[in-house]
């Protein structure tokens, strides 16, 4: 079983509900905040725990633990603004991992410039898998390979100064690394060089059953 993780979400609209309601659904502690009363409400009883506060609000967070857990998703709803004040906040409390929701292209490198590893644009990836299954319908999902197989991403850390010739993933955990991303760029690179040493910041994307995956992110 997956190690159980303590996350927080903070924007509670359809987007961060969705996700925050399926990571508690899959076990794992999941602490909310919005600002919005209504928002508030319809996650209490789905989550760990749910706060009303204003996450620009360094204070605010640090008083919330934030600075104790492990990953916090920044799902902030129109405003660029408020979701780049977020981030700046969750940094200066030491978080490490923190993963952003990109409203536009322009937010998305803003992020990534900000040393955001892990940023979504939920409306650009559905779009992409949208049109995939249209251009072939064979592909009846864009990872459609079997109930058991998925994909995940890991940040290279112990792994830094390596290659993935030595790393021989493939026979010693049965998963395969489909793209790679360098520390800093905003997009994946395919079919990685198996020579081409890695980098600390480096996102590798592996692919294959779900306990072999785990296994490796676990290592």
């Amino acid at each position: 079983m997956a190690k159980k993780l303590e996350i927080g979400v903070i924007g509670l609209g359809k987007f961060g509900l969705s996700l925050a309601s399926a990571m508690a659904e899959l076990g794992h502690d999941v602490v909310g905040v919005d600002r919005n009363e209504s928002n508030v409400r319809r996650a209490q009883g789905l989550l760990t725990q749910v706060y009303q506060a204003d996450a620009t609000d360094e204070k605010a967070l640090e008083q919330l633990g934030f600075k104790n857990l492990e990953t916090v998703v920044v799902s902030t709803g129109s405003s660029m603004e408020a979701s780049i004040l977020v981030v700046l906040n969750l940094q200066s409390l030491g978080v490490k991992r923190i993963w952003a929701k990109a409203m536009s292209e322009e937010h998305e490198r803003v992020l990534y410039k900000l040393g955001v590893p892990f940023v979504v644009f939920p409306e650009a990836f559905v779009a992409f898998q949208l049109a995939h299954r249209l251009a072939a319908p064979g592909l009846h999902d864009y990872l459609g390979l079997g109930k058991d197989v998925v994909t995940r991403e890991i940040l290279v850390d112990q792994w830094t100064g390596k290659t993935l010739r030595e790393l021989n993933l493939t026979n010693t955990y049965s998963v395969q690394v489909i793209a790679y991303r360098h520390g800093g760029e905003p997009n994946f690179t395919f079919v990685p060089k198996a020579d081409r040493p890695l980098e600390e910041g480096d996102v590798l994307v592996l692919l294959g059953n779900t306990s072999n995956v785990m296994k490796v992110t676990n290592h």
